[in-house]
């Protein structure tokens, strides 16, 4: 039974996806800090606050909005850790991680949506 967002799989997934992205932007270029690192971070921390914000407005509308929200910013951060890998700014193994990861948190997102 669901009592709270931090219940829910997907929201406890896009926290994985979160400390998997600034374990990863740790190591970026430190000229990167304003850029490519804060938007990669913002992007994954967007993902897990528009669900919690979303679960919190009360209304399936709100909610099913803040969902898809958050599934944009998983678009947003697979673009972004494409460029990073491009960049050759992290390790490949890092990437795959959390790439699985954004995709995966995509997916039950997907799936959330279609279910409300």
């Amino acid at each position: 039974m669901v009592k709270s967002y931090k219940d829910l799989k997907v929201w406890q997934r896009s926290i994985q996806l979160v400390l998997s992205i600034y374990r990863l932007t740790a190591n970026f270029p430190t000229e990167e800090r304003y850029g490519l690192t804060s938007q990669l971070r913002r992007a994954g921390v967007s993902i897990s606050s528009n669900i919690a914000e979303g679960y919190g407005r009360g209304t399936r509308k709100d909610y099913k909005q803040f969902l898809s929200i958050a599934r944009g910013s998983t678009q947003e951060v697979q673009t972004q850790l494409f460029i990073a890998n491009e960049l050759g700014y992290c390790e490949l193994l890092a990437i795959k991680e959390a790439e699985s990861l954004s995709e995966e948190v995509s997916k039950m997102l997907y799936s959330l949506i279609q279910k409300l």
